[in-house]
């Protein structure tokens, strides 16, 4: 806490806030008992993490008009950046934080403790900070949309993948639950932390096999050899990629 409370002085969290979406077209206006997502997700980091300041990179007036008339700072983006880092990127240029902490705009239940966590994960080696949950069903360690990580003994990545990691042989690659209870492994959070010089040089790092592979923009970095820290938390997120997570939300509310 006493490291977080330090470097905080020196980040501020940016929100990439893009309009299009593959699976959920406009789901950042898409309304929750009348709030729309990204409001939801505004909120939440202002209540959760008020010592850092906020802003929202975002690449679409509509998107820009409800977070400015929500009283929220915008920063307004091109529309053709190829990542969400690339567009953070383009928005520290005019923040100009030392670290950047990337919450997504579909996460609308963030915690303060995992915006912390990936302060402090940048107060070692690190270039890049995120963190992991472990795995609690078997199906859910089988889904290739729900990212693994590994990571050496002092929490630093080895690899993110798609597929299951690591492969459990003895059950052919299918561990049960009781099996993951014992042995914990580790689903990706999509909250991350940066440098402002690595946030800098990213755009111009050659994406490469890794990354075309399995689709992850992590992997683009490691194989350019910066480091990424994990810390680990027991608190989940749910985030919105499809109108079916919308349910999860709203039950989420009820409780």
């Amino acid at each position: 806490m006493m490291i977080a409370a330090q470097m905080s002085k020196n980040a501020a969290i940016i929100v990439p806030a893009r309009l299009a979406s593959t699976r959920f077209p406009r789901k950042l206006l898409h309304e929750v008992r009348g709030k729309p997502i990204i409001l939801w997700t505004a909120e939440r980091i202002r209540a959760v993490a008020p010592e850092f300041p906020l802003y929202f990179a975002v690449d679409d007036a509509a998107l820009e008009a409800c977070l400015s008339g929500a009283g929220f700072q915008t920063v307004r983006t091109r529309a053709d950046h190829p990542s969400g880092t690339d567009r953070l990127a383009e928005a520290n240029a005019v923040v100009g934080a030392s670290m950047v902490i990337n919450v997504q705009g579909d996460e609308p239940l963030v915690t303060g403790e995992q915006i912390r966590a990936l302060v402090n994960g940048l107060a070692g080696e690190a270039s890049v900070a995120t963190l992991a949950v472990p795995f609690v069903e078997p199906r859910d360690f089988a889904n290739p949309n729900q990212v693994k990580v590994v990571r050496d003994r002092a929490g630093y990545a080895l690899y993110f993948s798609r597929s299951p990691m690591p492969f459990v042989r003895d059950s052919a690659g299918q561990p049960d639950a009781a099996w993951l209870k014992q042995h914990p492994c580790y689903r990706h959070l999509g909250l991350y932390a940066y440098r402002a010089d690595f946030l800098q040089a990213f755009s111009s790092l050659e994406p490469g096999f890794l990354e075309q592979a399995e689709k992850l923009e992590q992997l683009r970095a490691m194989e350019h050899g910066y480091r990424i820290h994990v810390g680990l938390t027991d608190q989940s997120t749910i985030g919105i990629d499809t109108p079916e997570d919308i349910l999860e939300f709203e039950a989420s509310l009820t409780k």
